[in-house]
């Protein structure tokens, strides 16, 4: 009786294999029709996808990526015939069909019991997907234009994903694909409207080299370790940045702001050697150096690195800038610890070296006015003091109504 009965179990176990492995069959012929039931085609590889009889068989996720395949191709037929298509599940069709050809390919590389490797359907499938990959960008300036950035996040991050899937790495796509670090780019904007910081970190690496999202992209890099936790990697991606983007104030900025309020000038002093060693006629790592001294209140250090700094690029109009500020500061400081009794005779004298500091930092001031005449904070609180403590009426009048 119990042999009788484990037969039946047996029996009823290939029956309803078989009828799985039917419905994949079914599913692809229906989808193959001229007018194919998309819905009852997607009805029946949706169940043999979750199925124990038929989810680890290759086959059935290479029907599921036809049927999305054919999906495209219909709707595509309509657009080319004018009429009336869905422009989102043309592009919603290609993200699926990735996901399934590529689990596809997935078990198609699992060895057989002889330990032999039969994929049979890659060929076919890295081809379809290559054609296709353009879509991907386009599905996601659509829903990123929309302010759909988690749907967005997922075709960028296909594209990007894709150029190391192995069934495509015959094609080197990480080097031959110019217009991945732009894609890049825009997977990290979408991950960080969305807050997801282990997005930005895993694809900010790929934007480095776009032209001009590159930088913005290692800043949202930066941010990221930065809210996780990560002070040791944010370090490190700040110090890339400053070498990657040398143009770029963030990350030099950041790393001094770090290392000053976390009371270790002498490393942020450190680094800036270092950096002078390897190029000693770096004007940003000069203006770092000069920066430190600022902020040490050792003025004659950084009068000489800022001046260091001007003669490397004549048009830095940040040197400027500072170099007035810390002559400026130099007078308030001289000025603070001189007496202030007039009938004193070493008022006058203090007096002339309070002045002489205001001269010498006028014409640091008017130059950074000249280059960058847009950024007033460069330059208009500085002549408004100079030129108040040097008794300049028409000059001052003028910053003093620019200022107002």
């Amino acid at each position: 009786m119990k042999r009788v009965l484990f037969s039946m179990v047996l029996l009823m176990a290939v029956s309803f294999a078989f009828a799985q492995q039917k419905s994949v069959k079914e599913a692809k012929t229906i989808a193959s029709e001229v007018k194919p039931d998309f819905k009852k085609a997607e009805q029946l590889i949706n169940g043999a996808l979750t199925n124990p009889e038929t989810k680890d068989d290759a086959a059935t996720w290479d029907v599921a990526g036809f049927i999305q395949k054919r999906i495209n191709e219909k709707e595509m037929e309509n657009a080319y015939l004018r009429k009336p298509y869905d422009t989102l599940r043309v592009y919603n069709s290609i993200l699926d069909m990735y996901k399934y050809f590529v689990k596809c390919d997935e078990l198609a590389e699992v060895p057989n019991e002889k330990g032999k490797v039969k994929n049979k359907f890659r060929k076919a499938n890295s081809a379809t997907m290559l054609t296709e990959r353009p879509n991907l960008i386009n599905g996601g300036i659509q829903y990123f234009n929309l302010d759909k950035n988690a749907e967005a996040l997922k075709f960028f991050a296909t594209y990007v994903e894709s150029a190391t899937y192995p069934m495509l790495s015959g094609q080197n796509l990480l080097e031959k694909d110019t217009i991945l670090p732009q894609v890049a780019y825009y997977a990290t904007l979408a991950a960080d409207r969305v807050g997801d910081k282990e997005a930005i970190i895993k694809y900010a690496p790929y934007a480095l080299k776009d032209k001009d999202g590159g930088k913005f992209a290692m800043q949202l890099m930066a941010d990221a370790y930065k809210s996780k936790g990560d002070t040791e990697k944010w370090i490190e991606i700040l110090k890339e940045g400053i070498l990657k983007f040398p143009e770029n104030q963030y990350f030099f900025a950041n790393l001094v702001d770090h290392f000053s309020s976390s009371n270790q000038p002498e490393k942020a002093m450190e680094f800036a050697d270092e950096m002078l060693a390897k190029e000693p006629n770096n004007k940003l790592y000069l203006y770092v150096k000069a920066y430190l001294y600022h902020n040490l209140k050792d003025y004659n250090k950084a009068i000489e690195f800022y001046k260091k700094t001007i003669e490397v690029d004549p048009e830095y109009a940040e040197a400027y800038s500072n170099l007035g500020l810390v002559l400026i500061m130099q007078a308030q400081e001289y000025s603070d610890k001189s007496t202030t009794d007039i009938n004193d005779p070493k008022y006058a004298q203090a007096q002339a070296q309070v002045k002489k500091f205001y001269e010498e930092a006028k014409p640091y001031y008017e130059k950074a006015r000249q280059l960058k005449p847009d950024q007033k904070d460069l330059w208009a609180p500085g002549l408004y003091r100079v030129y108040y403590n040097l008794n300049m009426g028409p000059e001052f009048e003028e910053i003093e109504k620019l200022q107002n």
